[in-house]
């Protein structure tokens, strides 16, 4: 997929050197369940998990930026319930740019087109103003706040959910 800045596609071997640049900056991780400090392994093991994980279920593409993977944007596919669940990371350099919400628009529009989803949603940190931003962006409603809802990094968080129903993103 393109979209106006970037290349979405499968990862592949030769993104683990990119990926490792980016994400062993613990800024990166920090509201992500990457491990910390993010070795060189971690990325050649994420690289090879992505491209063994099943495309019909959780599609996950490589954000390229002038030939270099930046970051990446997936979603989680239910079936049976017609929903996607959306997750993104970009590299620390490129926050604020507006990378995250062109290439999550990208696969928005694709779950709700190819795929026939009625509903796409998105969860984070309550910490992570910028990606609770992005979710408005997409013109996501906030469902929600699940309170202590999980552990990361021995401290319990609170979610932020987000959805957007196919119809409201018709109507747009």
């Amino acid at each position: 997929m393109r979209t106006e800045r970037l290349l979405l596609r499968p990862h592949r071997p030769e993104d683990v050197d990119d990926i490792f640049e980016f994400a062993r900056d613990p800024e990166w991780g920090r509201y992500l369940t990457a491990p910390m400090p993010y070795l060189r392994e971690h990325a050649v093991e994420f690289v090879e998990d992505r491209i063994r994980t099943s495309r019909d279920l959780w599609p996950v593409w490589a954000m390229v930026l002038d030939g270099k993977v930046v970051g990446g944007v997936g979603i989680e596919i239910d079936d049976e319930y017609a929903t996607g669940a959306l997750g993104y990371s970009l590299a620390k350099e490129h926050w604020g740019s507006g990378l995250v919400a062109e290439a999550a628009r990208a696969v928005v529009a694709w779950a709700f087109r190819e795929r026939g989803l009625a509903k796409v949603y998105a969860y984070a940190d309550a910490r992570n103003a910028q990606s609770l931003r992005v979710m408005e962006k997409l013109g996501m409603t906030r469902e929600g706040v699940l309170r202590s809802h999980r552990t990361l990094r021995e401290e319990r968080v609170d979610d932020v959910y987000y959805g957007l129903l196919r119809e409201e993103w018709e109507g747009r």
